[in-house]
């Protein structure tokens, strides 16, 4: 069992460095090719931070892991917005723009309703069992070609987004190698980080979808985690909340649909209570802008959403 937390640890530990190399590199390339950094912030930076999920999806899908690729999207959206928001929102309260706030949180909260939707045949058409099917990751990666249009509409209005990163200049040479390494770590870490967490449910008698919903969410986020916290002491809440919430659309909408088409997913109806803690957090993401001082995540909100994640673990805990 040591073995399979080791391996667990350093398939995380090379899922966040391969995302670094990754995005690193690939940001690097675009200013090679004289790409804005307004439109790498959209692209590499914004999704990058999701790669380890992507990943650990991926190689979940092929290893015929369903409980591991759909507690890891939905246990790391639950860690983004009630302990990642959370912290960063007691360390600086986060004030965010109209257009977050109206519309990209609002898109957020749509893209975890419409999984629960879909996650539930047998409450809608009266289906032997819960599947979430090709067609409906098809709908998935639907919406997130919506989600893409409505980003580049954005794009065009640039005085509305913030630069989300500083490319450091580098050789072509050098940024392919980044790219490229970045993959490998991937690629090598999603394999390792799978195979220990099915090992050390096995081994523990603990369902793969619990490992999924707290060790493997949260070394997935970590990039995320990283990413919002900077940003919050460098008083960019923008970044911070954007980063979060655009993650959570990009999770669902992208690795969830393409982890689907590429093999349809049972969704055992336990799982339900999860999804419902996840629309309860995208759910008071919304209502926090509304409430005490406007388009803000405040000190105390910021409180309220580290001890319902608190609660959530530990309830997790007592159903192991």
């Amino acid at each position: 069992m040591l073995l399979a937390c080791l391996f667990l640890v350093a398939g995380l530990a090379l899922l966040v460095k391969g995302a670094d190399w990754l995005v690193d590199g690939a940001a690097a390339l675009a200013r090679r090719l004289h790409v804005s950094d307004l439109a790498v912030g959209l692209t590499v930076v914004a999704f990058g931070t999701s790669t380890p999920e992507l990943f650990v999806n991926l190689d979940a899908a092929f290893r015929n892991s369903p409980d591991i690729a759909i507690g890891n999207i939905v246990g790391s959206n639950i860690f983004n917005i009630f302990f990642i928001l959370g912290l960063a929102a007691v360390l600086v309260p986060l004030s965010v723009t109209r257009s977050t706030t109206w519309k990209e949180i609002p898109f957020s909260l749509l893209a975890a309703l419409i999984l629960a939707v879909l996650a539930n045949d047998r409450w809608l058409d009266g289906a032997s069992a819960n599947v979430l099917s090709r067609s409906e990751g098809l709908v998935l990666l639907a919406f997130f070609v919506i989600f893409l249009y409505y980003t580049a509409g954005m794009a065009r209005r640039p005085e509305e987004l913030p630069i989300r990163h500083t490319v450091r200049p580098r050789r072509l040479p050098v940024a392919l190698l980044l790219v490229g390494a970045g993959l490998l770590l991937l690629i090598l870490g999603a394999r390792w980080t799978v195979n220990s967490a099915v090992d050390l449910a096995t081994r523990l008698g603990i369902s793969q979808a619990v490992i999924a919903l707290t060790l493997v969410a949260v070394g997935t986020s970590l990039p995320e985690l990283a990413t919002s916290l900077v940003a919050a002491l460098r008083h960019n809440p923008d970044i911070a909340v954007g980063n979060i919430v655009g993650s959570n659309i990009f999770n669902i909408f992208f690795i969830l649909g393409l982890t689907a088409t590429v093999r349809p997913l049972p969704f055992p109806p336990l799982r339900n209570f999860d999804l419902a803690v996840l629309v309860l957090a995208s759910l008071l993401l919304l209502l926090a802008m509304f409430t005490g001082k406007k388009h803000r995540i405040d000190r105390w909100e910021g409180l309220l959403f580290l001890a319902t994640y608190a609660c959530y673990i530990g309830w997790l805990a007592h159903t192991m």
